[in-house]
């Protein structure tokens, strides 16, 4: 579990690609309660979070999943697809759970909102990491991954804007 962990880390800081994890189901299963638990615990811990969040923040999740799983299939590259989707909830997962470390601990020692900034660049730094594990699965550029990434960044958001109309408001 800890060459997992340690495997998605370099994803994260990337080093590695999706092609570093390897195929198998059983650990997709494993990668996948991982991100939905981590959902869970940030969820719980984020006091401006609640079910409704959490249970939107899985859909959009899903959707984004199956874009990027369009894209891979598309790309004619489906052999990578089960890598390339662990990875994206690996490191999601990941993320999250650095996300919730963050609030933890840092809030005590800086001010809210320098740990709000913080932690918001900790969730921003989905996108360029998305974006390597999509360039990496379909072979091409960095820079064309992260534009995909932005793209679906964009549409995730559009559609929890449109599952949550509260959020529009909030804008």
């Amino acid at each position: 579990m800890l060459a997992l962990i340690q495997t998605l880390f370099d994803i994260v800081c990337l080093r590695k690609g999706p092609d570093a994890i390897p195929h198998s189901t059983f650990l997709l299963v494993i990668i996948a309660a991982m991100w939905v638990i981590a959902g869970a615990v940030m969820t719980l811990m984020t006091a401006e979070l609640d079910q409704r969040d959490f249970f939107i923040g899985t859909l959009t999740g899903i959707a984004g999943l199956l874009v990027y799983a369009t894209i891979v299939v598309l790309s004619g590259r489906r052999a990578r697809l089960m890598q390339a989707i662990m990875a994206f909830l690996g490191c999601g997962a990941l993320l999250s759970l650095l996300f919730v470390a963050g609030n933890v601990f840092l809030t005590p020692f800086l001010s809210e909102n320098i740990s709000s900034l913080v932690m918001t660049l900790v969730l921003l730094w989905t996108v360029p990491v998305e974006g390597h594990i999509i360039s990496r699965t379909i072979e091409r550029h960095w820079y064309v991954g992260v534009v995909i990434a932005v793209a679906v960044f964009a549409f995730q958001m559009m559609l929890y804007s449109a599952m949550d109309p509260a959020t529009t408001s909030a804008i």
